[in-house]
């Protein structure tokens, strides 16, 4: 009897965000480890049907980016990296459309099915949702170098995602965009799901992580930091804390909460329920980030 009063208690607690969060938008991103262990990525797609289901409108962008570079090695091609972006040639791009669109995009939509949910995927072969452009970055003397077909995203299309959120659906897309002339591009995961958050004006924009969150020190767990605002972040970035890996998303979190897009959350994609307990719950299991 105790175990069934603690469940009402927990589903009591979850109505007062649940109510809050109706018809609002929560961007996530899926990437990292979490892709490689596929029982942690179906426990996620079962947090995101429940969202559908209570009224929220999840949106799933998602990288590749250890199962790229494990083809390109099958196919004795050396993954090359230039201030931490891949370079991406053509047959670097072959590869990324096929390992990000035939092989992660489908399997997630084909889970969701069995979930008895539906899932449509927005690509370039199916209907696309981002253009982009060319991205360029500078080296230390200035000079602009190439990456090869590397993008940045600078459209969405939102009405198309709107409308697959009304249908009762859940978008699934893929880091991969078509240029004006439509080119396809590889484009950065985060920076691509902070992208689409800006221009829906997402209530939540969730990177799933490696580790739970940011911590002021990462081998003592106690150290997680659950509450983060922009200032404080730069002070980290400052002190080394925030760093490697962990930085883009935080730079990327910076760009969403400029434009209007209410809280970032990072959290543990390998730990079950993660995003639930983070959105649903009066004490997240992450770090959140605010303007």
């Amino acid at each position: 009897m105790e175990d069934a009063i603690q469940k009402a208690d927990v589903l009591l607690e979850a109505l007062e965000w649940i109510k809050r969060f109706q018809n609002r938008y929560v961007v996530m991103k899926l990437g990292g480890s979490t892709l490689d262990e596929f029982e942690k990525v179906k426990r996620f797609l079962a947090d995101a049907v429940f969202m559908a289901t209570v009224g929220m409108k999840p949106i799933i962008v998602h990288g590749g980016g250890k199962a790229i570079s494990s083809a390109m090695n099958a196919a004795g091609i050396e993954p090359k990296f230039i201030q931490g972006r891949r370079f991406t040639d053509d047959k670097t791009l072959e590869i990324a459309s096929h390992v990000l669109i035939e092989e992660i995009c489908h399997s997630l939509v084909r889970e969701i099915a069995n979930l008895q949910a539906v899932a449509k995927p927005l690509h370039y072969r199916t209907t696309n949702s981002l253009q982009a452009k060319k991205l360029f970055l500078k080296n230390d003397a200035g000079i602009e170098t190439s990456l090869g077909h590397v993008g940045q995203v600078t459209e969405v299309d939102v009405h198309l995602i709107d409308e697959v959120c009304k249908e009762g659906a859940i978008p699934i897309i893929p880091s991969i965009a078509l240029d004006e002339k439509g080119n396809r591009l590889n484009v950065n995961a985060d920076s691509t799901a902070a992208s689409i958050a800006q221009r829906l004006s997402a209530e939540k924009l969730v990177f799933l992580s490696d580790v739970s969150g940011i911590y002021t020190n990462p081998s003592e767990p106690e150290t997680l930091i659950s509450h983060l605002n922009i200032a404080r972040c730069r002070e980290l970035i400052s002190q080394g804390v925030i760093s490697s890996g962990m930085l883009p998303k935080v730079e990327a979190a910076f760009d969403a909460l400029k434009s209007g897009v209410k809280k970032v959350h990072i959290v543990d994609g390998r730990m079950p329920h993660s995003v639930l307990l983070e959105i649903y719950s009066d004490r997240g299991v992450g770090t959140e980030i605010v303007n």
